[in-house]
């Protein structure tokens, strides 16, 4: 038997970078470029994803293909729509990710920003090339918009001081990267593109530069992925679930990217579901209609699609479908590992306390749990889709374990008027947000916030704990106060609280707490302090070199032990030293021992 043709299939490329930086612009800008009007230079919307043609990319790079005698033998090129690390950790097989490579989107004027960084670890982690977009070079004081899309043509046209803008803004991009560890430099300066990362200017606003994105990105994939881009008609179909959809008339759709063999209507398809591995049959492929014959039809029907494109396809049981989950044919990809993945990921309670975090898909989920794990924030459940009243039951149960893990993290996710109201009864913080990054930073402060309330009100009931060593050469006042000076050795020293000795007994209450003869609210670990005592005399209740400790009997103890989240690792040794002491004092008690 002749073995199957193979054909090289068209390399999938995700956008990344910092909010505000562009990436949707620069996405907008490359599915808008103006072409010349003839077939081959199309652009043709997907689902999900946008595929440009050889011939749209031939015509846009085409005053600068002789700069660089590169030529081109891939189909085109799949943009994934979604702009974003989500939906580049979304498209995933075993664990890695499916893009081909990427582009670093860098807003030239604001340098590299904190969720940059992220976007180079995502990038590393799953060992996904790409280049890197100088982008707003408009925004740049007396850039001239040339109507060019080539960077370098329009670069020839501008003044010499907005060249040496230009290359001042560069390096200093490249310094910043280098302190990333990563040896980067002007796209036409790279002498070696597997040991630099090439750095594009660009404008998404004019498209300045668009034709040395496309060309870059072009010849680097055909010239370093090699083997990986081509793909036999009848392997196995493989693909990953962008977002399972409602459709009028057809019920539940699933949005795929196919990125190996021939999908076709008629085969037989494995899914990750909420409840299990799901095998269904195909009963129509669509894709989107660019048709002016029938403008009222969105989608067409087609029979098959190959690698790589997005798609729509409704199947019967698609209904629990887990977006962001890869898919394939039945007999093309193991049943059983598809289970273990869903098992790994989405069931299986990572602590017995933590956090609850429900995403929009699988790559969302695996993005957010090592976001957290990297703060050490623990996770005690993690779930794909909306929050649900039992969602919220599951996180009050976590409250009462700790408060801080009484909430839920929702990351692109639809939350209801009426969870909204069952979260405010159940006193159950549901903290949501589009950006993956500010979900984690309006916990920290949702959490910050509750430290604060809950020592306010804990201020109210019980002292802080403190230990310090009493100065005998700092005597100033013997009594009615009494005023001395002291050494805080652990904790923290506040008026208002009962100072007692090793031996539990109260010597008198801390009226106020000077430094240099300034009055002031509290004195941490280290600090000398002056104390006024009422109902104590020094050399008889107070002498010099003995250790005071802020009072706490065993109930204020428990009340810190129930908040221990509020204490470092310092002052829980303190009072685990204050309820030791608590404790051998009462026995010696019982036994007679204690006058």
């Amino acid at each position: 038997m002749a073995p199957s043709p193979k054909f090289i299939r068209s390399p999938i490329i995700s956008v990344l970078g910092h909010v505000d930086h562009g990436k949707t612009s620069l996405l907008d800008a490359i599915r808008g470029s103006k072409v010349a009007s003839k077939e081959a230079g199309r652009i043709t919307q997907m689902v999900g994803a946008s595929y440009i043609s050889i011939g749209s990319i031939e015509d846009i790079v085409s005053p600068i293909k002789s700069i660089f005698k590169t030529e081109l033998n891939i189909p085109g090129l799949l943009f994934i729509d979604t702009p974003g690390h989500e939906a580049f950790s979304s498209l995933r097989e075993r664990g890695g990710s499916i893009c081909d490579m990427a582009i670093l989107v860098i807003d030239i004027l604001q340098g590299i920003q904190p969720q940059t960084i992220e976007s180079i670890k995502i990038l590393r982690e799953y060992k996904t090339p790409f280049v890197i977009a100088a982008n707003k070079i408009d925004a740049l004081d007396g850039w001239k918009d040339t109507g060019k899309m080539s960077f370098l043509e329009s670069l020839g046209l501008q003044r010499d001081d907005v060249k040496e803008l230009l290359d001042n803004k560069v390096y200093g991009l490249i310094g910043t990267l280098s302190e990333q560890g990563m040896n980067a430099e002007r796209f036409d300066r790279v002498k070696d593109f597997t040991k630099e990362f090439a750095i594009i200017p660009l404008s998404a606003k004019t498209k300045t530069g668009i034709a040395e994105l496309l060309l870059l990105i072009s010849g680097m994939s055909q010239k370093y992925l090699g083997p990986s881009l081509y793909v036999s008609t009848d392997e196995p179909v493989k693909g990953t679930v962008i977002e399972i959809k409602e459709l009028k008339g057809l019920g539940t759709t699933a949005d795929v990217i196919v990125y190996n063999g021939v999908l076709k209507k008629g085969d037989e398809m494995l899914f990750i579901g909420q409840d299990g591995v799901i095998k269904t049959k195909i009963r129509g492929l669509l894709m989107p209609n660019v048709s002016s014959n029938n403008p009222n039809e969105k989608y067409i029907y087609v029979d098959s699609v190959v690698a790589a494109a997005g798609v729509k396809l409704f199947a019967p049981g698609l209904e629990n479908v887990i977006p962001g989950s890869p898919c394939g044919a039945v007999g093309g990809m193991d049943e059983q590992e598809l289970a273990n993945q869903r098992k790994s990921i989405i069931f299986e309670k990572g602590n017995s306390e933590g956090l609850f975090i429900k995403t929009d898909s699988l790559g969302s989920a695996e993005a957010l749990i090592k976001l957290l794990q990297g703060k050490s924030i623990p996770i005690s459940k993690v779930g794909v889709g909306p929050v649900s009243r039992e969602d919220i039951m599951f996180a009050k149960t976590m409250g009462t374990k700790n408060k801080f893990f009484g909430a839920i993290l929702a990351f692109n996710v639809k939350i209801g008027k009426d969870i909204l109201e069952i979260s405010d009864n159940e006193s159950v913080k549901i903290i949501a947000n589009d950006i993956i990054y500010r979900v984690i930073e309006e916990y920290e402060l949702w959490k910050k916030d509750e430290e604060v309330r809950i020592k306010n009100s804990l201020k109210n009931e019980v002292a802080f704990p403190a230990k310090m060593r009493v100065l005998g050469d700092c005597f100033f006042r013997a009594s009615d106060p009494a005023v001395c000076g002291v050494e805080i050795l652990s904790g923290v020293l506040k008026p208002g609280a009962q100072l007692m000795d090793q031996q539990c007994k109260i010597v008198g209450e801390l009226k106020s707490i000077q430094d240099k003869n300034i009055s002031i609210p509290e004195a941490p670990k280290g600090m000398k302090i002056a104390i006024s005592v009422s109902g104590a005399v020094l050399k008889k209740d107070i002498t010099g070199g003995m250790t005071l400790y802020t009072h706490l009997n065993r109930h204020d103890v428990a009340l810190w032990k129930e908040n221990h989240l509020l204490l470092n690792e310092e002052e829980k040794a303190l009072l685990k030293e204050i309820d030791k002491m608590i404790l051998m004092n009462m026995i010696l008690e019982k036994s007679g021992k204690v006058v």
